[in-house]
């Protein structure tokens, strides 16, 4: 194995025992957040109010209990733990037949919207933030380009949604997340002085792509392969299917291409086989693991996100947490007019493009306003744009403190926090309304 190998596998050991050891340190309060988790669940599900935006504001009050302990995120741990899995699950259960109709759309909100948000949420932090300097500000804007698969798929789910609509929301969470690290590594290091040369990031973002395409591809067929050999013997065929995400995350990570593609392509080749391989016995036995799996990673997620407003507050000034909440209100507002108006723009042209028999564009990929106004409304940040903040370098190659590190990162948070807040109470109340309209929902 090579030498580089081993120092990946050797940090990944460590990082685990690292967390197993912090884990049992911190047992009481997981515990205790489990417990808080799980009960507001199901009080959610009694006053019909969406468990992310519950979890979220309790996750705020606990944060601010004085006799518990700070409870920070470890990116790696986003990464490695929380996000295969829940990408995977996502991947898994999207309809193929829908995501390949609407691929066009999701293609421009998972890639140019990103690099659209990214410019312009740059741009205001640029002119409003004080300190911003443009690397600085393409930072901020990369952190939150992105929707988040996990608090769309939370958020919208049980609303009554289409196909459509749902497909569109999840294929476009499922593949900007690769888009967005991109922009985020590129902005990272213009910050720290290396040159960014448009034609070398644009190949390297092609090879992130592609790279992690063949990895998801290749790993799908080693994984079907197994399958095939164990499929009589449901517990294993299903700690097969459990344990593969991380493996081919890892896989992807190790080879440096992208590991949220590679998942994402896992999940949708199991998919396609499973539906003609699996027995429905093994599917629903498969079905329940995962449900509760995703439950608590979920619920964790969301408690987690809630409980870093307190703790990144504590390092920002009393006497600009007020203005840096204003700044995360107007970058809030213009991220969802910029996605509003590219969202609707892509329904003009697929409009046209359809009326031209121009590409492949059928009448079922066509966006009416009511579904383009839900896909507008539906881009909550979560997070992946949370660990990527946090996961912001704490000093630059010269040894020099990271320039406006807290400040990125409370404004990061205060968005996160304004769109699955914001958005999350007022999206249920929308689709209703659209919904009361003479047409449906498409």
């Amino acid at each position: 194995m090579p030498q580089n190998d081993n120092q990946q596998v050797a940090k990944i050991f460590t990082l685990v025992i690292n967390s197993v050891h912090q884990t049992m340190e911190n047992y009481s309060i997981i515990i205790f957040i489990l417990i808080v988790m799980i009960g507001l669940s199901a009080l959610a599900d009694k006053i019909k109010l969406p468990y992310p935006v519950l979890l979220i504001v309790a996750g705020i009050a606990v944060g601010f209990i004085p006799a518990l302990p700070n409870v920070e995120i470890n990116p790696e741990i986003i990464f490695l733990i929380f996000l295969p899995p829940l990408l995977y699950d996502a991947a898994f259960n999207i309809s193929f037949a829908e995501f390949r109709t609407n691929i066009n759309t999701i293609g421009t909100l998972s890639i140019s919207l990103v690099f659209i948000t990214a410019s312009g949420i740059a741009v205001i932090a640029h002119y409003l933030v004080p300190g911003m300097t443009w690397p600085l500000s393409f930072v901020l804007g990369a952190i939150l380009s992105a929707t988040d698969a996990v608090a769309a798929m939370s958020i919208t789910k049980g609303l009554g949604l289409s196909h459509k609509t749902n497909t569109i929301l999840e294929g476009e969470s499922l593949v900007n997340d690769a888009s967005a690290l991109v922009a985020y590594r590129f902005a990272v290091a213009a910050v720290t002085g290396t040159a960014f040369i448009l034609w070398k990031a644009s190949l390297q973002f092609l090879f992130l792509m592609v790279g992690g395409f063949l990895v998801g591809f290749i790993m799908g067929k080693i994984l079907a392969l197994i399958l095939r050999g164990v499929k009589n013997n449901n517990p294993v065929t299903i700690s097969f299917m459990l344990l593969m995400p991380f493996v081919t995350y890892l896989m992807a990570e190790n080879l440096h291409v992208s590991g949220v593609i590679a998942v994402v392509i896992l999940g949708l080749s199991i998919a396609h086989y499973g539906n003609k391989v699996f027995p429905e016995q093994l599917k629903q036995q498969s079905k329940s693991i995962w449900d509760i799996i995703i439950f608590l990673l979920n619920g964790l997620i969301f408690i987690f996100i809630g409980l870093q407003f307190p703790f990144v507050a504590k390092k920002i000034a009393v006497g600009d947490r007020l203005p840096y909440i204003g700044y995360g209100f107007i970058i809030t507002i213009a991220a969802l007019v910029l996605r509003m108006a590219r969202v609707f723009l892509q329904k003009v042209n697929l409009q046209r493009a359809f009326q031209k028999g121009k590409g492949r564009i059928t009448k079922n990929a066509l966006l009416d306003f009511k579904n383009s106004l839900i896909i507008s409304w539906s881009g909550m940040r979560g997070i992946v744009s949370l660990a990527i903040a946090i996961g912001l370098p704490a000093t630059l190659g010269d040894g020099s403190p990271f320039p406006e590190r807290d400040a990125i990162i409370f404004i990061s948070v205060v968005v996160v926090l304004f769109t699955l807040i914001g958005q999350g109470l007022t999206l249920p109340w929308l689709v209703k309304r659209l919904a009361s309209k003479e047409s449906p929902v498409n």
